[in-house]
C-alpha cells in the first residue's frame, strides 16, 4: 500500500513539476518522449523551397522594378541627361543641394582624410561661423557615397550625379523589398508583398518624398529602418528556428545602427519601436527575453554612435536611452508569473518604467552639455495651442504645408487607391483581437504554444500586435503633422495587404460573426486569395495606365532665370564674395557655385534660425540702414532680392513672409489689444528697387533678371540728396 501511494506521489510530482530542476527534468522527459518526426516528403520539401524561391525573386524583382521605375521618371520630369551639370544641380533644391554639394566637395579632395578634416572644420559655408558638417547635418551617406565612387573606379564610367542618385535610388528598391518581406512574413504568403508593393508605388506621393528631395537624409535612412522592420517582425515570431533567429538578430542589429547614423531624428522613431515592445512584453504578449535583446540593440547602437558621432550628445539625452535604461532596471523588480502579486507588480512596473523615463532623461540634460533645439519645443506649444506668439521662425515653421495637419486630399488619394478602406478593416480586427488576448491574459489564463487557423487568434501572434500598436502609434503623430505621413503610409500599406491575404483574419472576422452556413476555414482560405487577386486586378486596370503615361511624357525642367544668375556669380563676382538672401535660395548658390553664403537651409540650428530670421528682413518695412547694419554683421557683399518672395501671392492668409515679418516687427495688428508700430519705410524689396537716397547710398544694382535683383554692399558710403 506504502509502495502505491509513493508511486502515485511520484507520477504527480513529474506531472506538476515545482522546483526549476524538476521544471528541467521534464522539459528533458517530454523532449525525449517526443516521436521523432519522420522526414517530409520529397514533393513538400520541393513545394515549399519552389514557395520560398518565387517569393524571394518577387521580393528582388519588386525592388529593382521600383529603382528602375524612379530612375526612368527622374530622367523623363527633368529630362536629366540632356542638361548641363549646372542646370542638373538646380534640380537639387533647399536642403538637399546643401547635401549634394558637400559630396561634390569630397570628390575635390586631395584625399579622403583632408576632405573629412574640411568637413568637420568647415569654415567655407556660412560666413563668420565654422562648423562641423558631418555631425551638424548627417553627412555619413556623402562619405560613403564619395568612397564608393572613387573605390570603385566609377569616375571612368559614370558621372558624380547619376552615381548618387542612383544610390539613392537603389535603396528605395530596397526599402519597397523589405516592406514586401515584412508582409509576407506576417500573412504567409507573397501575394502579400506584391499587393504592398502596388499600394507603396500608387501612392507614392504620400509614401516617399522621393520625387522632390533625392537626397533627404529620410530617402537615405528609411530603408535601412524598413529592413530593421522586417528583421524584427521575423524575430518576434514564435515558430523562428535557431539559425533564422540568429540572422534576425544580426540584421536587425546591423541595421538599427546605420538607421541612426544615416539620421539624427532616427532616435526618436526608434523610441516610438521601444514603446510598442515595451507595451508587447507588458501584457506578457512576448517572451520578455526577446524584448530585452532588442533593447541590448538599442543600448549598442546609441552607445557606439554617441562615439562615432563626434560624441553627439543628443542620442544620451534622447528618450530612448532613458526609456531602455528605465526596462533594464525595472526587469530586476519582475515577479514569477501567474500570480496575484505578479499581477500587481505589473501595473506598479508600468509606473516604474514612465516614472524612471522622464527621470533619467531629467537627470541627463542636467549633467550632459547638450544644444536643447528649444524652438522644437516653442513649435509644439504653439501647434497645439497652449502657446501664442509673434516670433517670426515659430509662425513661419507653422506655415510649412508639411508641419499642418493632412489635408482632406491625402485622405480622398488613400481612399480611390482603396488602401485606407481595407487598413481601417484590418487594423481594427487585429487592435479587437489583440484586447481579447490581453483580457485573457488578465483573467489568468495562458496562451496556446501553437495557434492553428481554426482558432481564429490572429491577436496572439506578437509580431501581428508590434505593428498594430507602432501603427497606431506613428498614424497618431501623422494625424497631427502631415510630414510624418512618410513615416505611416507605408505601414498602412503593409498592412492592409498583410490584412486581405491572412487567412487568420478572415477566419478571426468569422469566429466573431459565428459563420454556420459555409466552412469558415475554407472560405477563409477562398477570400485571402479572391479578395487581393480583384483588388490588384482593378488596381491594374485603373492606375497601371497612369504609371506608364508618366514614363512616355516628357516634362521639361524650364529655369533660366536661376541658371542665368548663376552664371553671372561664377564669372562676375570674386572667389571670397560672401551673398545673401533667401535660404533655399543660399543652397543652391553654394551647390552650384560654391561661393560663401550667410545662411542655411536648415532648421536644427539656433543661430542658422537666426540668422535667416535677420535676412529675411529684407522684404519687411525696414529702412535702409537697418538693413545695411543687419548685412555687413555677417560681411556680407552681394544681397540677392528674390520678387517672387516680394510680390508673394499666398493662399493661406497671414503665411506670407512679408505678412509673417510684418506681424513680428509690429507693423500690422494681429490681434485685438496688439499695439501698432508705425513704419515710416515702405517695404525695402520694392524701395531699394527704384534707386533712389538713401538706398543707392547703401546699395548699387549690379545684375537683374525677371527674378532676381542683386545688391552689392557699398562698403564706401556716399550719401546723396
Amino acid at each position: 500500500m506504502a509502495e502505491e501511494e509513493g508511486a502515485v506521489i511520484e507520477l504527480r510530482q513529474r506531472k506538476k513539476p515545482k522546483s526549476s530542476e524538476n521544471k528541467e527534468s521534464a522539459k528533458e522527459e517530454k523532449i525525449n518522449d517526443t516521436p521523432i518526426p519522420e522526414r517530409a516528403p520529397k514533393y513538400v520539401l520541393f513545394q515549399r523551397f519552389a514557395k520560398i524561391f518565387i517569393g524571394c525573386l518577387a521580393a528582388v524583382t519588386s525592388g529593382m522594378m521600383y529603382a528602375l521605375y524612379l530612375s526612368a521618371y527622374h530622367e523623363r520630369r527633368f529630362w536629366f541627361s540632356n542638361r548641363q551639370e549646372l542646370e542638373r544641380e538646380i534640380t537639387f533644391q533647399g536642403d538637399s543641394a546643401i547635401y549634394y554639394s558637400y559630396y561634390k566637395d569630397m570628390l575635390k579632395a586631395p584625399s579622403f582624410e583632408r576632405g573629412v578634416y574640411e568637413l568637420t572644420h568647415n569654415n567655407k559655408t556660412v560666413s563668420l561661423k565654422t562648423i562641423n558638417a558631418v555631425q551638424q547635418m548627417s553627412l555619413y551617406p556623402e562619405l560613403i557615397a564619395s568612397v564608393l565612387y572613387q573605390a570603385t573606379g566609377s569616375n571612368e564610367i559614370i558621372e558624380p550625379v547619376y552615381f548618387y542618385i542612383g544610390i539613392v535610388f537603389g535603396l528605395q528598391g530596397i526599402y519597397v523589398t523589405a516592406l514586401f518581406v515584412t508582409s509576407w512574413l506576417m500573412s504567409g504568403t507573397w501575394l502579400a508583398g506584391m499587393l504592398t508593393v502596388a499600394w507603396f508605388i500608387i501612392n507614392r506621393v504620400d509614401t516617399t518624398r522621393i520625387e522632390y528631395s533625392i537626397p533627404l537624409r529620410e530617402n537615405w535612412a528609411l530603408p535601412y529602418f524598413a529592413c530593421q522592420v522586417a528583421a524584427l517582425t521575423g524575430y518576434l515570431k514564435s515558430n523562428l528556428n535557431t539559425y533564422g533567429e540568429r540572422f534576425c538578430y544580426l540584421l536587425m542589429s546591423a541595421s538599427t545602427y546605420t538607421f541612426m547614423m544615416m539620421w539624427e531624428y532616427s532616435h526618436y522613431l526608434l523610441f516610438l519601436q521601444a514603446i510598442s515592445l515595451f507595451l508587447l512584453d507588458s501584457f506578457s504578449l512576448e517572451q520578455s527575453d526577446k524584448v530585452h535583446e532588442v533593447y541590448k540593440i538599442y543600448i549598442f547602437s546609441l552607445f557606439l554612435g554617441y562615439l562615432l558621432q563626434f560624441e553627439n550628445s543628443a542620442l544620451l539625452v534622447s528618450p530612448l536611452l532613458s526609456l531602455v535604461v528605465a526596462l533594464m532596471l525595472a526587469k530586476c523588480l519582475q515577479v514569477k508569473k501567474g500570480t496575484f502579486i505578479a499581477k500587481i507588480m505589473k501595473v506598479i512596473n508600468f509606473y516604474l518604467v514612465c516614472t524612471l523615463t522622464v527621470t533619467l532623461n531629467i537627470i541627463m540634460k542636467m549633467f550632459v552639455p547638450h544644444k536643447e533645439h528649444g524652438h522644437m519645443l516653442k513649435f509644439l506649444e504653439v501647434k497645439f495651442g497652449l502657446n501664442m506668439t509673434k516670433n517670426f521662425t515659430m509662425n513661419w515653421l507653422l506655415c510649412q504645408e508639411s508641419l499642418q495637419a493632412p489635408s482632406r486630399a491625402f485622405f480622398l488619394r488613400l481612399t480611390q487607391s482603396s488602401v485606407l478602406p481595407f487598413y481601417t478593416l484590418v487594423l481594427i480586427i487585429c487592435f479587437f483581437s489583440m484586447l481579447q488576448v490581453i483580457f485573457r491574459r488578465i483573467n489568468g489564463k495562458s496562451l496556446k504554444e501553437t495557434v492553428t487557423l481554426e482558432d481564429g487568434r490572429i491577436g496572439e501572434r506578437p509580431e501581428i500586435i508590434y505593428h498594430v500598436i507602432h501603427t497606431i502609434l506613428l498614424g497618431s503623430l501623422a494625424m497631427v503633422i502631415e510630414g510624418l505621413k512618410y513615416l505611416w503610409t507605408p505601414y498602412v500599406c503593409m498592412l492592409a495587404a498583410f490584412g486581405v491575404c491572412s487567412p487568420e483574419l478572415w477566419m478571426t472576422l468569422f469566429k466573431w460573426l459565428r459563420l454556420r452556413t459555409v466552412h469558415p476555414v475554407l472560405l477563409a482560405l477562398i477570400l485571402s486569395m479572391a479578395v487581393p487577386t480583384i483588388i490588384g486586378l482593378s488596381l491594374w486596370k485603373e492606375f497601371f495606365p497612369r504609371l506608364m503615361t508618366e514614363l512616355t511624357e516628357l516634362q521639361e525642367f524650364y529655369d533660366p532665370d536661376t541658371v542665368e544668375l548663376m552664371t553671372w556669380i561664377k564669372r562676375q563676382a570674386p572667389v571670397a564674395a560672401v551673398f545673401a538672401g533667401s535660404p533655399q535660395l543660399m543652397g543652391a548658390i553654394k551647390l552650384c557655385t560654391g561661393w560663401m553664403v550667410t545662411s542655411l537651409p536648415l532648421y536644427n540650428d539656433d543661430d542658422l534660425l537666426k540668422r535667416n530670421e535677420n535676412i529675411y528682413q529684407i522684404y519687411s518695412k525696414r529702412s535702409a540702414e537697418d538693413i545695411y547694419k543687419i548685412l555687413t554683421s555677417y560681411k556680407t557683399n552681394y544681397l540677392i532680392v528674390e520678387d517672387a518672395i516680394c510680390n508673394e501671392v499666398g493662399t493661406t492668409r497671414g503665411c506670407r513672409v512679408k505678412d509673417l515679418l510684418d506681424i513680428a516687427n509690429g507693423h500690422v495688428v494681429c490681434e485685438e489689444g496688439d499695439k501698432l508700430t508705425y513704419s515710416k519705410y515702405g517695404r525695402f524689396c520694392h524701395e531699394v528697387k527704384i534707386n533712389y537716397s538713401p538706398y543707392v547710398n547703401y546699395f548699387t544694382r549690379v545684375y537683374w533678371n525677371r527674378s532676381y535683383f542683386v545688391y552689392k554692399i557699398n562698403t564706401v558710403i556716399s550719401f546723396q540728396s
